[in-house]
């Protein structure tokens, strides 16, 4: 089993902020898969099914962002299951919008969800799914820029753009991750638009 994490925040206010596209992608793979997110448990919103054949796992933390680790270690200590069985999906501002990288592994970059969650598990050798969504403009809050809408042009593109990701994901569970990172790292999806 494979458990598949998007990174965000709960509620309204924060639905189609920047920084709940790792919540996003993941509600777009179960719907394509046809995996109910309706149970409360690991301190998040949590439903099982198979992806390809494989059983997996979908966890989004309702903890907040910065407190990401208290689900997902409890998701994976639950499940029985170590880092390794773990895919994170998750904005990156370092990353211009559109594009998507796969990496087995590694430091959490200066992302509090990721800096959480490698704290918890005391590991960072987990896979993640790191979506793009570009810096902000010069003399704004990282801070604010992740917590805002997407912008009215970035939002064309937008369902695009969780298709591909969705699909990039599906392939990292089902293939592993030599074959999804040949396939989709440093992918710039709006060329592929």
């Amino acid at each position: 089993m494979k458990l598949v994490v998007g990174l965000g925040n709960p509620g309204e206010r924060y639905a189609e902020t920047r920084h709940n596209i790792g919540f996003m992608t993941v509600m777009r793979l179960a719907r394509e898969w046809r995996i109910p997110l309706k149970r409360k448990s690991y301190q998040g919103i949590f439903g099982v099914g198979r992806v390809e054949g494989e059983e997996t796992a979908f966890l989004l933390p309702q903890t907040f962002m910065n407190l990401s680790g208290a689900s997902v270690g409890g998701a994976l200590a639950g499940l029985r299951l170590s880092p390794a069985d773990l895919i994170v999906v998750h904005d990156d501002v370092d990353l211009p919008f559109g594009l998507l990288r796969i990496r087995p592994g590694g430091g959490h970059g200066g992302h509090n969800g990721l800096r959480h969650i490698s704290r918890v598990l005391g590991s960072g050798e987990y896979a993640r799914v790191r979506l793009g969504i570009g810096r902000p403009a010069e003399g704004e809050e990282v801070a604010d820029y992740v917590l805002r809408d997407f912008s009215s042009q970035e939002r064309k593109y937008l369902g695009i753009i969780l298709d591909i990701a969705a699909r990039a994901t599906a392939t990292l569970v089902c293939c592993g991750i030599d074959k999804a990172m040949n396939e989709f790292s440093n992918c710039d999806m709006l060329k592929l638009i």
